[in-house]
């Protein structure tokens, strides 16, 4: 894929969910999330990259009940699509919590062969212009410890480490939260 695509992203449609299922979701790292932890005189808890012996492969699985139930108005349902051939590049879902007026990013790819070509960081403006229009504040993304490239993206796009939760994927791997302020 060139570096540089005609993009479109809009709210997507019920009849784009299985093509957001079926991007290719894939990624590789050579580094994980490694959480240690030591509770002699009250508890410390760090994270630090820790280099893997060889390359891991992510396989992350859609959760198609979930992309269904983010095509409701109230939520936040991006895709992003070569406005040329209208091939499905991208997508990110994300929720509004009025109480705490937080942005929950739920959902967020972009398709293995389209990476590197700006597509997440459209896909993430779009979403905060979206964020600014619900009176979201703030906008927080889990990240699996196995998803190293997950994690640097959103640092490199001003997302900070903002907590933990130790059983929160269906797989009980660990949750890393990166959360940025909506300005």
């Amino acid at each position: 894929m060139a570096n540089s695509v005609n993009l479109i992203i809009r709210d997507a449609v019920m009849d784009d969910v299985r093509g957001c299922a079926a991007l290719d979701h894939r990624y590789e790292t050579d580094h994980v999330w490694q959480m240690q932890v030591r509770h002699e005189d009250g508890w410390q808890i760090a994270f630090r990259p820790e280099r893997l012996p060889r390359t891991l492969e992510g396989k992350p699985n859609p959760d198609m009940r979930r992309l269904e139930s983010a095509v409701a108005p109230e939520h936040c349902f991006l895709v992003a699509s070569d406005r040329s051939s209208g091939d499905m590049l991208g997508y990110l879902t994300m929720r509004g919590d009025a109480l705490v007026r937080v942005g929950h990013i739920q959902d967020f790819a972009v398709d293995a062969e389209a990476r590197r070509c700006g597509i997440g960081k459209r896909l993430l403006t779009v979403a905060v212009n979206w964020a600014k229009e619900h009176q979201i504040i703030r906008i927080q993304a889990a990240v699996q410890t196995t998803n190293y490239p997950a994690s640097a993206f959103l640092q490199g796009q001003g997302f900070v480490f903002c907590g933990f939760n130790e059983f929160y994927f269906p797989n009980r791997d660990i949750a890393l939260f990166f959360s940025q302020a909506v300005r």
